[in-house]
């Protein structure tokens, strides 16, 4: 299932909360998406595609990621092959009122709810002791919840095991001015990256002239359209190498003809060769 158009995702909270939890699965369907609410994603799954804004990568095993709101992002179990387990919460920007804004004990946790308006994935020992967490917080009642939540919240506002998954220049404000018009772009390369994309469809798509496609594209995210598009599949081809495809079928998966050009992208982009890669990665299983 896909949608050549962005989702507005309308969260419904249950009477008397100001968070949802929950555990989704949507694994077939494309789901490019924004909503006002922050969101806390933890995925455990073999590999998967982590895109958020105008960031594309791979995540390996598990991801963490925080978003802001109103930032695009993708479903992280969007093409999973394999069984995989997912918690998202969902929170109102406003769930501890104006004392986020006023209360000193909270200046950490204003200070990382205004950078989770460009995303951060958190790694390392802090991702794994709050996915920990997290997993326990269906043992809970609604306000130990709250409580056990604001206290992740703190942990991961003082950690320096993240990653800023977006620019300056690809911030909120950027990422919002035309997140429709780069939906239906990013819905054409998911469906055609295997394939030859063109940029002349896909501005026609968008109702733009090939040259002015061509400049809004990098842009808004600072290569170029064809750059992207060997990125996305790059990408791709990392998730089937870590899910057991062999190098040549991964080539021609992704829509690349010649196993030697792949071997040459795959290196400039990743800094080793696709064999290396899948070696690499059998040895930490």
């Amino acid at each position: 299932m896909a949608t050549n158009e962005i989702q507005l995702e309308r969260v419904e909270f249950e009477p008397g909360k100001s968070f949802k939890l929950f555990s989704p699965r949507l694994r077939n369907t494309f789901l490019w998406h924004y909503h006002p609410e922050i969101e806390l994603v933890y995925v455990e799954a073999d590999a998967g595609i982590r895109h958020v804004g105008t960031h594309i990568s791979t995540y390996t095993q598990s991801d963490l990621v925080f978003i802001g709101g109103n930032i695009p992002h993708l479903n992280f179990d969007y093409r999973l092959r394999s069984d995989y387990h997912q918690i998202v919460i969902q929170l109102r920007t406003d769930f501890l009122g104006a004392a986020i804004g006023t209360s000193p004990e909270f200046a950490a946790l204003h200070r990382l709810f205004k950078q989770a308006d460009r995303g951060i994935a958190f790694t390392g020992e802090t991702k794994a002791i709050v996915a920990k967490r997290l997993k326990q917080l269906n043992g809970l009642n609604s306000y130990r919840q709250l409580i056990e939540l604001i206290d992740i919240f703190n942990l991961l506002a003082h950690s320096a095991d993240t990653e800023i998954l977006n620019t300056d220049q690809s911030s909120k404000a950027f990422i919002l001015k035309d997140k429709i018009r780069m939906g239906a772009i990013y819905e054409y390369i998911d469906a055609n990256y295997h394939k030859k994309p063109d940029v002349n469809v896909v501005a026609a798509r968008v109702n733009l002239t090939t040259a002015a496609f061509c400049r809004y594209f990098k842009r808004q995210t600072n290569i170029t359209f064809t750059d992207f598009v060997n990125q996305y599949r790059i990408e791709r081809a990392k998730n089937l190498l870590m899910q057991g495809s062999n190098i040549t079928e991964t080539c021609y998966a992704v829509g690349l003809e010649s196993i030697s050009y792949f071997n040459k992208l795959f290196n400039k982009i990743v800094g080793q060769n696709p064999s290396g890669f899948k070696k690499d990665w059998l040895n930490i299983q």
